[in-house]
């Protein structure tokens, strides 16, 4: 079934299915890792066992969300080996030691600190088990630092040298590379797009048992600080998507030319395309709905500056137009609707009506997903948009891959099809299953089997395990 098959698009393809999957893990457990260390911090500086309850509640949810994350990603490592074998002989001297600190300092971080935020509560002090709890925030976010890094290196490459088998040697400075031209703005949107992602999905959950039982002060007390974030930090959020696309229009401007479908110049200023089908044959939007001007008002902050189109790139060089304007219009039109929400809750919120407005409820319900489809749509916006390239304007796609036939590739892109939607079908069908569970008081956290120590190296033996006295007489 593969013999008319293009290995390099099976390669793609299995690439973007893997990180798909896996980009919506991370995408919860950055923001929600922070969400459990407020709660905490809330708990200790006030007393209120409310919080403690919340804390527990979403601790389960981070445990099984975290698990599926590390589980998802671990599989894209190895595809830079097989399907992607010539971009990691070319780039691994630059982007190589930078996921080895990813590894060293994220990773040893989250892994030494999880199992006494999951299980330690009762084990160590109040203190040290917020300190546990803080540092695996500070991991996903340390996680989150390295791989953008890499990401908007291969988007924005500097501080390079061309070796003479070819490969790309880092330069003098290293500072250069990770701190490249792009990454201060992916770093910051791409976290608070997480930090969104957790407050719509925290909100929803709220929302839902609000729906049910009003009276609940979890559930009022979880929907009102999700509100909170989503009123405060959506405008913040819009801003910063403005300004990381003003730093692409200065460094991949054709990324932008796809983004905007302007497929021709406009040297009296551009229109802003709401609406419309990319139409690559003709090279047109078809049924466009536009502002006249509104574009070069946005991006140059000028109604007349002139802008350029597709019309002045090479065939060769331009990305997929449509997936990339559909991406685009996706994840900008979510955050809208996102700040909508927010503006609606305190509206409600003014009118002490936060806990009783059921369409806001309905409507926080329903954007629930939205986080994880808008990280998903930005995902595509930026990693489609920068082709036909891997590294932007350097080393091409069609140059990268591994030299495989296609029935190598289509087998174990079916592999993880199969393996994948079976294995996480499960575990979102646990997650969800939490979460539909009111919180209550005296929530329990994660459960520990019946023969766990009560001592980290499993020296002491607990309770159970020892024997009544005289028993051995």
């Amino acid at each position: 079934m593969w013999d008319q098959a293009d290995a390099l698009l099976l390669a793609r393809l299995q690439f973007a299915f893997t990180v798909s999957f896996h980009f919506i893990f991370p995408a919860f457990s950055i923001g929600l890792a922070s969400f459990l260390a407020v709660l905490e911090g809330l708990w200790l500086k006030t007393g209120k066992a409310l919080y403690l309850d919340l804390f527990r509640y979403w601790l389960k949810i981070f445990a099984v969300a975290f698990g599926m994350g590390v589980v998802s990603g671990i599989v894209m490592s190895y595809q830079f080996g097989t399907n992607w074998s010539v971009f990691s002989d070319r780039t691994g001297p630059v982007i190589g030691p930078l996921m080895a600190y990813e590894v060293l300092t994220a990773f040893f971080l989250e892994a030494g600190f999880l199992g006494v935020m999951l299980f330690g509560m009762e084990r160590v002090g109040r203190k040290l088990h917020f300190f546990a709890t803080c540092m695996v925030a500070g991991g996903t976010f340390v996680s989150a630092f390295w791989i953008l890094s890499v990401n908007s290196w291969m988007q924005t490459p500097v501080g390079y040298e061309i070796g003479a088998n070819g490969q790309f040697l880092p330069g003098p400075s290293w500072a250069a590379i990770i701190f490249n031209p792009s990454f201060p703005y992916r770093l910051v949107h791409t976290v608070t797009a997480a930090y969104l992602t957790t407050a719509f999905a925290v909100g929803a959950v709220g929302a839902w048992h609000l729906l049910r039982n009003r009276a609940n002060a979890h559930a009022r007390k979880m929907f009102s600080m999700a509100m909170w974030m989503a009123a405060l930090v959506a405008p913040v959020q819009i801003f910063l998507g403005d300004e990381h696309g003003l730093n692409t229009l200065e460094h991949q401007p054709v990324k932008v030319m796809a983004m905007e479908g302007h497929y021709e110049s406009h040297p009296d200023g551009a229109p802003l395309v709401l609406f419309g089908i990319p139409n690559a044959k003709e090279k047109r939007i078809d049924y466009a709905i536009e502002i006249p001007k509104l574009s070069s008002l946005i991006l140059k902050h000028d109604p007349d500056a002139p802008l350029g189109g597709l019309d002045s790139v090479p065939d060769a060089d331009e990305p997929p137009v449509a997936p990339v304007f559909w991406a685009f219009r996706v994840m900008v039109g979510l955050g809208f609707a996102m700040l909508g929400i927010g503006l609606w809750s305190l509206l409600a919120r003014f009118r002490g009506r936060l806990y009783d407005w059921s369409w806001l409820h309905r409507g926080a319900l329903v954007m629930g997903p939205s986080g994880f489809i808008a990280v998903i749509a930005g995902w595509m916006t930026t990693e489609v948009g920068r082709q036909p390239y891997t590294v932007y304007g350097l080393l091409r796609t069609a140059q990268s891959a591994s030299p495989l036939e296609a029935p190598a590739v289509g087998a174990s892109l079916l592999g993880f099809i199969v393996v994948y939607f079976v294995c996480f079908s499960i575990g979102t069908w646990y997650v969800l299953k939490l979460m539909s569970k009111a919180p209550h008081a005296h929530e329990e956290g994660p459960e520990q089997g019946a023969d766990t120590p009560i001592r980290t190296a499993g020296i002491t033996p607990g309770p159970h395990q020892q024997s009544a006295p005289g028993a051995a007489e």
